[in-house]
């Protein structure tokens, strides 16, 4: 163990309550298995497919969720309600929502294995269907309608400061 200086006083680093959770990257210190645990349970709420979805910070859903210091909701989940967790291997969702800690949807592989297990998803974030690249045939990274949909945004927010401009300038827009 590494001793810090502190104002002239040896200190050493506090150990983490419980040495399973000493294996989970940026977890605080200040957790047991069983508040780790309660936390977890707190901040999650049942979706009808079966999920257990994490609040964790920020505003973002859908995605991976960080809380309990800097550790992964899903992978902080892995250890204290699955248990046998290494380090070395990744904690894959079976459901493929990244913000889910239900225990039966979540199991350990190798970067390599969970790779391979990715799959895409059929819509898009805004619920659109994906369509099939032919050239490919793999779904479209980016979904048609929704950039289609953005370029008309950007084109009526043009078209808006060019009729700004023109009128500061004394033109009328034709």
């Amino acid at each position: 163990m590494i001793a810090h200086r502190c104002e002239g006083l040896d200190v050493a680093p506090r150990p983490y309550a419980d040495p399973v959770l000493s294996q989970v990257n940026g977890l605080s210190r200040h957790f047991t298995e069983d508040t780790l645990r309660a936390y977890l349970l707190a901040r999650s709420a049942r979706a009808d497919n079966g999920c257990l979805i994490v609040r964790g910070y920020g505003s973002q859903r859908g995605v991976h969720q960080k809380l309990a210091g800097r550790a992964w909701a899903h992978i902080a989940a892995y250890v204290v309600f699955v248990g046998g967790y290494d380090p070395t291997l990744e904690v894959h969702h079976d459901c493929g929502a990244p913000d889910c800690i239900e225990p039966t949807h979540l199991r350990q592989l190798s970067h390599a294995d969970n790779c391979r297990e990715r799959t895409q998803r059929p819509r898009c974030r805004n619920g659109h269907e994906r369509e099939v690249e032919p050239a490919t045939g793999r779904l479209r990274r980016v979904c048609r309608t929704c950039n289609r949909l953005a370029q008309k945004r950007w084109r009526e927010r043009q078209a808006a400061e060019v009729a700004k401009a023109r009128a500061t300038y004394g033109r009328a827009s034709s």
